[in-house]
């Protein structure tokens, strides 16, 4: 089993306790340059709200899109874009990533301004 092979294992396990909740959900993918947010329904039909860091606002920011401070600004974003859908509580998941890192700099961010996941 190879590193990618075991994350999406890891991503199946904790989607199928969040479909069990039948919470909205916080998913998170993070590629080796950027780093994506969105706000899933409970059925997973429609995207509530996203946020990215290919965004302009968060490109003319900062110039590469990997660090942490591009997570914390991600977190803060779609936090910020959750609260005017009117959504408070949603479920985090992390597609099988670690709870490190840019993951944990977006998630923390996300508590920090107003998200409880």
């Amino acid at each position: 089993m190879n590193k990618n092979q075991a994350r999406i294992r890891r991503a199946r396990k904790t989607r199928a306790k969040i479909a069990n909740s039948g919470a909205v959900r916080l998913t998170v993918y993070r590629s080796n340059n950027n780093i994506y947010a969105q706000i899933l329904s409970s059925d997973n039909e429609k995207v509530l709200a996203h946020a990215s860091s290919v965004e302009s606002a968060i490109r003319s920011k900062y110039k590469i899109g990997n660090t942490t401070d591009v997570a914390t600004e991600v977190g803060k974003l779609i936090a910020e874009r959750a609260k005017s859908a009117g959504i408070t509580d949603v479920a985090f998941d992390r597609s099988g990533y670690k709870y490190h890192g840019r993951v944990k700099a977006l998630a923390d961010a996300a508590r920090e301004n107003g998200l409880n996941c």
